[in-house]
């Protein structure tokens, strides 16, 4: 048997699925956010931005019975319950753990994608694809001023943003969608619901926005 596992798990570990026949092969897209900008006089430069978290894709099945040349163990979940349980998870919304035994991709991912299928030829067995992206935690601590003015971090316990998103957001020198959704509502990705909330004033091409414009913040 191949020394790698592929092991997907609850935060809390109560639920887990160990993946019954591996994957060829896994795709790992790492990358930094390039930002390209038109400046009248001056043409287009290009901003380098931060890194952005990595993406994971692979691709195996379920298999329906147990077969000794690719399988990892005999006693297999059944197919459909397994595309239940991801399922579930991806409908949760929460984080989930990934860890390949044998390698460093290890660490929290978000489902991004789960696509399946039966094929013909192979009655019982679900082929899947599977795209994951990582997940940082995002803890924010108290922040309170002294007498003296200096600013003083409070120890004990991480607490959670609380802070409501704003109703407006003007447009800042050097702003983009990401940045301004990852700024208001806590999550770059909702960038798309920014931008759907001011199409009329940012127009056909979300990556137009300029200093000064007034938009939206959805809930």
């Amino acid at each position: 048997m191949a020394s790698l596992e592929f092991w997907l798990k609850t935060i809390d570990e109560k639920e887990w699925l160990w993946l019954p026949v591996n994957p060829e092969e896994v795709s790992v897209k790492t990358s930094y956010g390039y930002e390209d900008v038109q400046v009248t006089q001056l043409g287009e430069y290009t901003v380098i931005g931060e890194p952005v978290l990595k993406e994971y894709s692979f691709a195996s099945f379920f298999p329906r019975d147990y077969h000794p040349g690719y399988c990892e163990y005999e006693d297999l979940p059944k197919p459909w319950d397994t595309v239940e349980k991801i399922e579930k998870w991806m409908h949760s919304r929460k984080p989930i753990r990934l860890d390949i035994t044998g390698s460093k991709i290890k660490g929290l991912v978000t489902i991004r994608s789960f696509q399946y299928s039966e094929r013909a030829g192979n009655p019982g067995d679900v082929y899947f694809q599977l795209e994951l992206k990582e997940y940082k935690e995002v803890q924010f601590r108290q922040v309170e001023t002294s007498g003296s003015g200096k600013a003083m971090v409070i120890t004990g316990e991480h607490r959670p943003d609380t802070k409501v998103p704003p109703s407006f957001y003007i447009v800042a020198p050097g702003d983009t969608l990401w940045k301004i959704a990852q700024r208001t509502l806590g999550n770059g990705d909702r960038w798309k619901e920014v931008y759907a909330a001011n199409q009329t004033v940012i127009g056909k091409n979300p990556n137009r926005i300029y200093p000064g414009q007034k938009l939206v913040i959805p809930a």
